[in-house]
C-alpha cells in the first residue's frame, strides 16, 4: 500500500466545556479505526526523540495531553512536520508513514491510541528499509 502524507488528518477531539474544567473524550467509532491499545510518553528530555519507525499494518492517533512536541512524518517521498500542543487535537497517522517525535517541552505528555496491541513484527525500525518498502 502506498500511503501518502495526504492521508494524515488533524482530528478535533470532542470537548465538554464546564466552568469546573473541560472534559475531552475519545471512544470507539470516533477515529478512522477502532483502538485496542492506549499508551503515553512522558518525562522525555527536550533533546531526545521518540518514534523512529513506521508500522506495516497499524494506525495510530497522537494527542498532546500536556505541553508540546513536534511530529515529523515521512511517506517515503516527502516530509511534513506537525506541532501538537492542544489536548483537543489528535494527529491521525495511517499505516506506512515514518514518524519521529522531537522537541518535547517540559512536562509534555503524548497520548497514543493504537489500532492493535504491540507486535514487534509490525514495526519497520530502519529508515533505509522503510524507503525500500515504499518503492
Amino acid at each position: 500500500m502506498k500511503t501518502t502524507l495526504s492521508e494524515i488528518q488533524l482530528i478535533k477531539i470532542p470537548v465538554v466545556e464546564d466552568f469546573r474544567g473541560n472534559l475531552g473524550f475519545v471512544q470507539n467509532g470516533f477515529l478512522p479505526f477502532d483502538f485496542k491499545r492506549v499508551y503515553y510518553l512522558f518525562d522525555v528530555p527536550s533533546n531526545s526523540f521518540r518514534g523512529g519507525h513506521s508500522h506495516i499494518n497499524q494506525q495510530e492517533t497522537l494527542i498532546a495531553l500536556s505541553g508540546s512536541f513536534e511530529v515529523v512524518l515521512h511517506d517515503g517521498f516527502e516530509k511534513k512536520s506537525f506541532l501538537l500542543n492542544k489536548p483537543n487535537v489528535g494527529l491521525y497517522i495511517p499505516t506506512g508513514i515514518w514518524r519521529e517525535l522531537q522537541n518535547f517541552s517540559s512536562g509534555s505528555v503524548c497520548l497514543v491510541l493504537a489500532q492493535d496491541v504491540f507486535d514487534e513484527a509490525d514495526y519497520i525500525r530502519d529508515f533505509d528499509e522503510f524507503l525500500k518498502s515504499k518503492k
